[in-house]
């Protein structure tokens, strides 16, 4: 009924889609396959997300180790800001100060919020001026004053509602001096100022494709937060990095293990071969014999093989 056309301007909120994004994401619509998954369609799946990685990483100036793919910014917020909570509160539990400016955004403050509601958290506003720029003087007086109890301090890189700048480097230095680990919420920066990863000294920074003409917040935008070192997100078993590469040699490894305890208690009391003999109505068979071929009697090795030649061959073989 409506024919007058509208022109969409709120680039602040979300951007449409560029070609590129949406040829990238046409390209592997029809693609089946797990990327956790050892068959070759799980591999194929697998190189596509790797590859990804890689060129975030390039672009952001970080390693692809340090890129965390999420569902969209407010879930990548949420892992960086609890993530650096409950590993400082691990490490000491005095650290339950978290301290973040108070225009920072929704997806940030809720958590935080969260926190003090459930993991027994302080929360302490730094205050703005009237530009929208942490107060850097309360921000030093707020450590200073027990920088032990200080968790985590969050600051947004750029405002979303004003588009105020936050001195990111001026706060990662003061941090720096007692240990205090930085989150950034660099969503809306993303695209607008030059960001860097590793120069910047923060300890994780979260942002967001649907930003910067990636794929649309209706089509669950893809984000990604960034940890320096395994602060931010949960400890892993060691070697879960290298069987996570390396799925196949991991499961080999697996395998030679095994066997190797087995052969290992086969003479003890109470090894495997022990148990199994007195498991009832269980029979070991050695692995040695179950891989040795059966013969067919009366007819000489020599000729069982010729058997298995393609015709052909067999035929030069004869």
């Amino acid at each position: 009924m409506n024919d007058v056309p509208t022109v969409y301007l709120d680039h602040a909120a979300t951007t449409p889609m560029v070609e590129a994004a949406v040829e990238a994401m046409s390209t592997h619509l029809h693609d089946v396959g797990n990327p956790s998954s050892l068959h070759a369609s799980g591999r194929r799946a697998r190189r596509v997300v790797e590859e990804a990685r890689e060129r975030i990483a390039q672009a952001l100036d970080c390693r692809p180790g340090e890129v965390v793919f999420t569902s969209g910014g407010t879930e990548a917020d949420n892992l960086a800001v609890k993530g650096l909570y409950w590993s400082r509160r691990a490490g000491d539990p005095r650290r339950r100060r978290v301290l973040a400016s108070a225009v920072e955004h929704h997806a940030v403050l809720d958590p935080l919020h969260w926190l003090v509601e459930h993991e027994e958290a302080e929360l302490d506003l730094l205050p703005v001026d009237g530009a929208g720029r942490v107060d850097l003087a309360a921000l030093e007086a707020a450590v200073d004053r027990d920088p032990a109890t200080v968790s985590l301090l969050s600051v947004m890189w750029a405002n979303n509602e004003v588009g105020t700048v936050q001195p990111v480097a001026e706060v990662v230095a003061i941090a720096a001096e007692h240990g205090i680990p930085v989150h950034t919420d660099a969503v809306q920066a993303l695209g607008a100022v030059p960001l860097g990863f590793a120069a910047s000294g923060v300890d994780a920074m979260t942002v967001t494709g649907h930003k910067v003409g990636g794929t649309a917040r209706r089509r669950r935008p893809g984000g990604a937060a960034r940890a320096r070192g395994d602060r931010a997100r949960p400890r892993r078993r060691p070697g879960a990095r290298r069987a996570q590469r390396h799925p196949r040699r991991a499961r080999d490894r697996r395998l030679r293990r095994r066997g190797r305890a087995g052969r290992q208690g086969a003479g003890r009391p109470g090894g495997p071969a022990d148990a199994a003999a007195r498991a009832p109505g269980r029979r070991r068979t050695p692995r040695r014999a179950r891989r040795r071929p059966q013969r067919r009697p009366g007819r000489p090795v020599a000729r069982q093989r010729a058997l298995r030649l393609p015709p052909a061959a067999r035929a030069t073989r004869c």
